[in-house]
């Protein structure tokens, strides 16, 4: 079975965008004299792009069977994407009893550059079901 078009589109996308900012991120940590890989920078990358390629993927196999259901499983997997913050990152950055800005940052910017891909993909497959 040949990967569509828009699927590989949104993973190339996904991939290049996330290894630039992440390359991006440790730059301004290192310019800053800051510790590259503290704060689990490089697993919130990672579990990010997966977690974000996998809802994706989820999505557009259910895209025609659960057409009126998109919007909700997209919901779902946003909320997943909570449940594995909190169970993973919250617990290791609020050991010490606060969230940093660096910690904050370690997080959510992979997060958000997932979330605004997945959107935009997520709403150009809507728009090709009509």
């Amino acid at each position: 079975m040949a990967i569509p078009g828009l699927v590989l589109k949104f993973f190339g996308l996904l991939l290049g965008s996330m290894l630039l900012i992440l390359g991006l991120h440790l730059a301004v940590l290192y310019f800053q004299a800051l510790p590259l890989l503290a704060d689990l920078i490089l697993w919130s990358y990672i579990l990010n792009f997966i977690m974000a390629s996998s809802i994706f993927m989820a999505l557009y196999l259910l895209r025609i069977r659960l057409k009126n259901q998109i919007g909700f499983l997209y919901l779902g997997g946003s909320m997943l994407k909570f449940l594995i913050f909190f169970l993973i990152f919250y617990p290791v950055y609020k050991a010490d009893g606060e969230i940093t800005n660096l910690e904050f940052a370690a997080f959510f910017i992979p997060y958000l550059i997932c979330l605004i891909m997945e959107t935009f993909f997520t709403a150009k497959m809507l728009n090709t079901l009509k």
